[in-house]
Parts: structure tokens; sequence; C-alpha cells
């Protein structure tokens, strides 16, 4: 293995084996904001959101016809009393 692929591998170990962290991810672009935080050595605090809320996103944009950021409806499902289990 490349000495890159070895780091990331250690980064991506570390990243999945951590305790869970209340920063949140405000974009969309969620396997570029992964790699930025490997990139910049802050993988602890990338936040990915729970996959109900991909799945609720794209109910609710299919219902209303118009588009909604992961946060938008991450909140709104909080606000409804919705938890990923961590809570």
């Amino acid at each position: 293995m490349s000495g890159i692929l070895i780091i990331f591998v250690q980064i991506l170990r570390k990243f999945l084996t951590m305790g869970k962290k209340s920063v949140k991810l405000y974009t969309d672009n969620v396997l570029e904001e992964f790699y930025k935080h490997v990139l910049d050595g802050n993988i602890e605090d990338l936040h990915i959101p729970h996959s109900d809320v991909y799945y609720v996103r794209e109910a609710v944009q299919n219902h209303y016809g118009k588009p909604f950021t992961l946060e938008h409806v991450e909140w709104a499902m909080r606000m409804e009393g919705w938890t990923d289990g961590n809570n």
C-alpha cells in the first residue's frame, strides 16, 4: 500500500470507531466535506446526517416540488421529535 493510502485507512478507521460528536454538517456535499476533513486532519469534526434525513428529504422534495437542504430537513425532523438514537 502507498503511504497516503495507509494514512487514509488509519484516519477512516479512527473516524469509524470514535465516539459520537455533536458537530453538524451543513452542506449537501457530504463526500467533498469528508475528503476536506481528511486532508485537514480534523475528521473528528465531521457529522454525516443519519440516513433517515436523506429519505425524508427526498420525500418532502417530491411532495413540495422544491429542494431542501439536509440542514433544514434534519432541523425540522428534530423539531418534530425525531432523534438519531444517540440522544
